[in-house]
């Protein structure tokens, strides 16, 4: 089971690039069309200046366009928006180009014009990707935050279901007999196990299973 499209979309922006200002304005009435909220930019120079990396989504990227180009604009996106695939979409593709841009970690490669329900096909998998390693928690279902937590040991789960009643380190450590020292050690030992950076995350975690205290 995995998150529904509903989810995936609701948290997600579709980027289109593309000097044709015409042909981004049909795509992304295409796409709003289907539910997705779409942005697009004229130009490499202007999606870096404002997009917001932190935002999951995908790329739709032409190849041939003033200035950067999109084989260039590729190739920067591998450092600054590693989370945010690239379909590429041109008119001017070759078999040589479309290796080279998978090569370099395209999600898909199309040439204009595109059967809609392949870019539909193949912007969902790359969205759902990108929400998968920027936002996880909000795409998590229940039964992967079960076996998730199922890492963690009887007490670890114990602390932080205490944690979601705002207690402190010093009260859950007054309550369960221990000391507050442990009680920040087995809160560490949660989130390293589950690669989360706040026992706040992990809290979500278990409430998105179902298995947060109610006590």
């Amino acid at each position: 089971m995995t998150a529904t499209l509903e989810k995936i979309k609701a948290i997600s922006l579709v980027r289109v690039v593309d000097d044709d200002a015409a042909y981004g304005d049909a795509m992304r009435f295409m796409l709003e069309s289907r539910g997705w909220s779409v942005r697009s930019f004229c130009s490499a120079g202007e999606f870096l200046v404002e997009d917001q990396p932190s935002v999951p989504g995908c790329l739709i990227l032409d190849v041939h366009m003033p200035g950067m180009s999109g084989l260039e604009l590729q190739v920067r996106l591998k450092e600054t928006h590693p989370a945010i695939p690239v379909i590429f979409l041109t008119g001017y593709g070759d078999v040589d180009m479309a290796v080279h841009t998978m090569h370099e970690g395209a999600a898909d490669f199309f040439q204009k014009p595109v059967r809609p329900e392949r870019l539909f096909a193949a912007v969902e998998k790359a969205a759902r990707a990108s929400a998968t390693l920027l936002q996880p928690l909000q795409v998590m279902t229940p039964v992967q935050a079960q076996r998730l937590l199922s890492q963690l040991t009887n007490r670890e789960q114990q602390i932080v279901s205490l944690s979601a009643l705002s207690l402190s380190s010093r009260a859950i450590g007054a309550r369960l007999g221990i000391s507050e020292r442990t009680v920040e050690s087995h809160k560490a030992s949660a989130c390293k196990k589950l690669q989360l950076h706040a026992v706040a995350e992990v809290v979500q975690l278990m409430e998105i299973a179902g298995l947060a205290s109610k006590d």
